[in-house]
């Protein structure tokens, strides 16, 4: 018999509430970009805000596959303990909605991808903190004039290593773009997670890669590799992977 294609998987991703942000249609077209990098890699993307319902939520949990955390606000500091010393704008229904999907995939064991906010919730949800403000990394905003660019180096012999490099694991070093004022530090890791690329800066290396001590499948960039124009096109390999990820077993699709 003919092998049956498997069922896409549900990816939901976490996004901004476009409504609430200083302008609505970029908002808007940043949120897509997220939806179309799980789409065009096979995945059905469902998107889920700070406003969706009860309802929408739970059935959205319930049959999930994988999950992607967004960028956006800057996460309360409360969320890893600390006082507010350099964070700005902050939503703290988002803050609800994401340690709430956060919560239901590590219960699951689902793949979770971050990036940017996604990648410091990642870190603060597992245990770790921030740095809550460090110069140079954040130039003009996405849609505002072309992006800020910085090196990143992969450490070699880590997961993402070979996904980004599969002939050559031993790591490298890519240009990515930067549009944070939140970093995680070395001391800020949480104790379960593993550093998977750096990047310099005014208060030293910074972690902005991160992926799963254990072997789960749960990474996170600081860079926006959704956004084309200025990653590396090596970067649709990790979208890849996290869509085939999510596909999982049969038994649980």
């Amino acid at each position: 018999m003919p092998d049956v294609p498997s069922p896409a998987p549900r990816i939901v991703v976490t996004v901004a509430v476009p409504a609430r942000q200083a302008e609505p249609d970029l908002s808007e077209r940043r949120n897509a970009l997220y939806a179309a990098a799980v789409a065009r890699h096979g995945g059905t993307p469902v998107v889920l805000d700070a406003t969706s319902m009860p309802g929408e939520r739970s059935e959205a949990f319930a049959t999930m596959h994988g999950l992607l955390i967004s960028g956006g606000a800057d996460l309360h500091p409360e969320r890893y303990g600390r006082p507010s010393r350099g964070s700005t704008t902050v939503e703290l229904d988002r803050d609800a909605l994401e340690a709430e999907a956060w919560e239901v995939a590590q219960t699951r064991t689902l793949p979770v991808l971050g990036i940017c906010r996604g990648f410091q919730a990642i870190n603060a949800f597992s245990g770790g903190t921030l740095l809550q403000h460090v110069d140079g990394h954040q130039g003009p905003r996405w849609g505002k004039g072309p992006a800020l660019v910085h090196p990143l180096r992969v450490a070699p012999g880590t997961r993402l290593a070979r996904i980004l490099f599969p002939t050559n694991s031993g790591g490298g070093v890519v240009r990515v773009n930067s549009y944070h004022h939140q970093a995680v530090r070395p001391s800020d890791l949480a104790p379960n997670l593993v550093a998977n690329a750096w990047a310099s800066s005014p208060a030293g290396d910074l972690v902005e890669g991160l992926e799963a001590a254990d072997g789960r499948f749960v990474f996170g960039l600081q860079c926006h590799p959704e956004r084309t124009e200025s990653t590396p096109p090596t970067f649709e390999r990790l979208f890849g992977v996290f869509v085939d990820a999510a596909r999982g077993p049969a038994d649980r699709r």
